[in-house]
């Protein structure tokens, strides 16, 4: 347990007894294990206790998470605290222990379950770059394995990739640590192991930083100046409340509708007359069907700050990115935060008063709308206007007058006034046509065919000479 401590730790331990401070690490920790052999007092019992329990708070750090839509933080339980390898080795361990108040207990205990075993209010975990510039998006470091009260708790998987050549992608959320806690005033100990491949800093580097006085409860968590190029992450705990997405369609509903007459002044803003512009636009189609999911729109939601005016489907939406956070718009693929949505309270109108059949509108300049036919209907309909009207022949029963269907056939169009094509008897046998148009050629010789020899024919009529082998 002594062997543990930084040499912070150590030496405040050693100060606190009246021993010397001075030395290695090895020294004081060769110290204190002399100590806690030859000295058991409840004195020493209670400074040991503080040192694990990490009683002293971290200073507040710099760096800042970004607010994720289906979480909304209700307490920090510890801020975001720099994680530092302190040796060579491939796989680091930072641990850290931390106690639930009672409040804490009794919220998490009466919360709602969002499914069994699940609670609404949780204990979350989140990693994200040493980066204090602008707020930063969760990112975990390289194997990362989170152990809680001796017992491994589950980290999101990685994303299977469809593409060739393209690494499955890990989905880096907050880590739900909240069943593997001891829901009482009890200690609780979380140990974070990363993988750490990029450059350690120097041993003077490092035992500076190790003698340099720290209060954080992240044990192993000093300072020390690693290269710019070796990315560094940060490690915080929060109390946080859960939302479906169910629950942010409900607050979309509630905060975030845009009524009709103000996007028909924003359709009459972009079909306005621009006198600089070249090319004059005189309506806006937009799709009634989802480009997620390529179904008719049932709540018609798009960004604020997105240019154009088509929908997509917000619960549709909400529920793909509460599977799998991204909040890109689907049309123009630009973010789509939560906070930026609404729901088109006109296009909700016309969702209503048209038929399922009808796919596209189009805004008008005025503000007004008109359904767009498909181009299927519209060929429909062209086909059925431009269509003549011919009689109906049965071709499989034969006329009261022993003619065959096909002279029956001609005798009726030639009755309706349509001239039609040449018709083939297919009841004659083709031997008797080959008689008869051998005797009709017979008949038609002339003096010149008997004096010039006859051409060799061959069985369907054709020129021997004329025939080319390939």
């Amino acid at each position: 347990m002594v062997k543990s401590f930084r040499v912070s730790d150590l030496q405040t331990l050693l100060a606190s007894m009246g021993r010397s401070k001075s030395g290695l690490k090895q020294d004081l920790v060769g110290r204190a294990l002399r100590l806690v052999q030859t000295e058991c007092s409840p004195e020493l019992l209670k400074n040991i206790r503080q040192l694990l329990n990490g009683l002293a708070k971290p200073p507040p750090s710099d760096v800042r998470l970004v607010d994720l839509p289906f979480y909304h933080t209700l307490e920090t339980l510890l801020p975001p605290t720099e994680l530092i390898p302190q040796n060579s080795e491939k796989l680091q361990d930072s641990p850290c222990t931390f106690e639930l108040t009672h409040s804490q207990v009794d919220q998490i205990r009466n919360s709602r379950e969002l499914r069994p075993g699940m609670k609404s209010v949780q204990v979350a975990l989140r990693i994200c770059y040493t980066d204090s510039s602008s707020p930063q998006e969760d990112q975990y470091p390289p194997n990362i394995a989170v152990k809680v009260n001796q017992a491994y708790c589950h980290v999101p998987g990685y994303y299977p990739s469809n593409k060739p050549g393209v690494e499955p992608r890990r989905p880096c959320r907050p880590i739900n640590v909240t069943p593997w806690l001891h829901l009482s005033t009890a200690t609780n100990r979380i140990t974070v192991t990363w993988g750490n491949f990029g450059k350690v800093p120097s041993t003077d580097t490092a035992l500076t930083a190790l003698t340099r006085p720290s209060t954080r409860p992240w044990e192993g968590f000093s300072s020390p100046v690693l290269s710019p190029s070796v990315q560094r992450y940060c490690v915080a705990l929060y109390l946080v409340q859960v939302f479906t997405s169910a629950d942010l369609f409900s607050k979309l509903k509630r905060f975030s509708v845009e009524s009709s007459e103000r996007c028909r002044e924003l359709i009459q803003d972009k079909l306005r007359f621009d006198p600089d512009s070249e090319i004059a636009t005189t309506g806006l189609r937009v799709s009634l069907i989802c480009p997620l999911v390529k179904m008719r729109l049932g709540v018609p939601c798009r960004v604020l700050t997105c240019a154009h005016l088509q929908c997509f489907d917000a619960v549709f939406f909400l529920q793909m990115n509460e599977k799998k956070p991204t909040w890109t718009c689907p049309v123009c693929d630009k973010p789509a935060p939560f906070a930026l949505l609404i729901i088109d309270g006109l296009l909700s109108d016309i969702l209503t008063e048209t038929d399922e059949e009808v796919e596209e509108i189009e805004y008008l300049a005025d503000g007004s709308w008109r359904p767009i036919r498909a181009e299927k209907e519209k060929e429909r309909e062209r086909e059925r206007s431009n269509t003549p009207e011919f009689p109906t022949v049965d071709i499989c029963s034969p006329e009261a007058n022993g003619h065959s269907p096909a002279h029956s056939s001609t005798s009726l169009s030639g009755k309706s006034g349509v001239t039609g094509g040449a018709v083939v008897d297919l009841t004659q046998d083709s031997s008797s046509e080959e008689e008869e148009g051998g005797g009709a050629g017979d008949s038609e010789d002339t003096d010149d065919s008997q004096d010039s020899p006859q051409p060799k024919r061959g069985r369907y009529g054709y020129d021997k000479d004329l025939v080319t082998a390939y």
